[in-house]
């Protein structure tokens, strides 16, 4: 595995891991944060527009871990999703987030943990599409963090544009302008679900399971000015020795 020099904070953009990366929806919104930021999935990932490592999360070395300023993990969802709930299945996907949360508390750096509603996650911040101008797309995602993370006002949904004509809004929406929901149901076409979304690179497959980068570019601004608080101190008392 690959283990990258650890310059001082001060010549280098902060680096971040990005655990469970899948197609990058995460990453990329750190990216544009100001992260040099790398990725690391169990499976391949062929569209991950970052640097990237295939690997067990679980199993990798603390010292890899630690040469990093931050770690984002966005662990399988699949369990704690409505969908599941309805189907009765949930005990068919792995539960992750509390082994997860645990090595990230031991790692001692500034950590975040993404998932779907109903996910056990400590205190987390709820970001949806309808906080930022320039998303149309309804997709609530929670942030734990071990910093403070102020979401933005939650305004109220929209009608989402439909296939189902049984929707009484049927026909009275447009997929270019309205707001859509991605999912595997099939409310827009893939193209509209990019421009929805922010993003450009994925396959509907992977758009699906995305965020958009528009949320961790938000959350990786409150994490900066985290580790940047942080590192007053330090430089103060080097200005003083």
């Amino acid at each position: 595995m690959p283990k990258p020099q650890r310059l001082p904070f001060q010549e280098r953009k902060p680096r971040l891991l990005d655990l469970f990366c899948c197609a990058g929806g995460a990453g990329v919104g750190y990216s544009k944060a100001g992260f040099e930021v790398v990725g690391v999935d169990i499976k391949p990932q062929p569209n991950y527009p970052l640097p990237f490592i295939q690997a067990d999360v679980l199993k990798l070395d603390p010292k890899f871990i630690a040469l990093f300023d931050a770690v984002h993990a966005s662990p399988p969802c699949q369990s704690y999703s409505d969908l599941a709930k309805r189907n009765g299945n949930a005990d068919a996907w792995p539960r992750l987030i509390e082994p997860v949360r645990a090595m990230l508390i031991k790692t001692g750096l500034p950590y975040i943990i993404e998932n779907v509603e109903g996910a056990p996650l400590l205190d987390p911040a709820v970001l949806c599409g309808t906080m930022f101008p320039k998303l149309r797309v309804l997709r609530h995602r929670l942030f734990e963090a071990n910093f403070e993370i102020v979401a933005p006002s939650h305004k109220k949904h929209p009608k989402v544009h439909t296939f189902d004509k049984r929707k009484s809004h049927y026909g009275k929406t447009d997929e270019w302008k309205d707001f859509v929901q991605v999912t595997g149901g099939g409310n827009c076409t893939l193209a509209a679900a990019r421009a929805a979304m922010g993003i450009d690179w994925m396959t509907k497959g992977e758009i699906n399971e995305s965020i958009p980068p528009a949320y961790t570019l938000f959350v990786g601004q409150e994490l900066l000015r985290h580790i940047h608080a942080e590192q007053e101190p330090a430089k103060a008392f080097r200005k003083s020795a």
